[in-house]
């Protein structure tokens, strides 16, 4: 099972919206796509949004929290901010 994913992964969606992945439906929001914008090394948890039914066997997802790889860090340290977030909200 997939836990984490990255933007490579999920083959660099540009746009907000729901993917159908080997693991399941991935609903990724533009926060999301603003944080891979600025920080494309970030790995983000997958979360699990709702039950799969009877008819429907696909598991739906959507991202959680994320961990930024080594070189996203090493850009981090060169900023203003240290929080991620807080430079998104700018």
């Amino acid at each position: 099972m997939v836990n984490k994913v990255t933007w490579q992964q999920v083959g660099n969606v540009s746009e907000p919206g729901r993917y159908m992945f080997r693991f399941g439906w991935l609903t990724i929001v533009a926060e999301d796509l603003a944080v891979w914008e600025q920080f494309p090394d970030a790995v983000f948890a997958l979360v699990k949004t709702a039950a799969a039914t009877a008819t429907d066997e696909a598991e739906e997802f959507h991202l959680g929290a994320f961990e930024l790889g080594e070189s996203s860090l090493g850009r981090e340290s060169r900023g203003a901010t240290a929080n991620p977030a807080e430079r998104l909200r700018r």
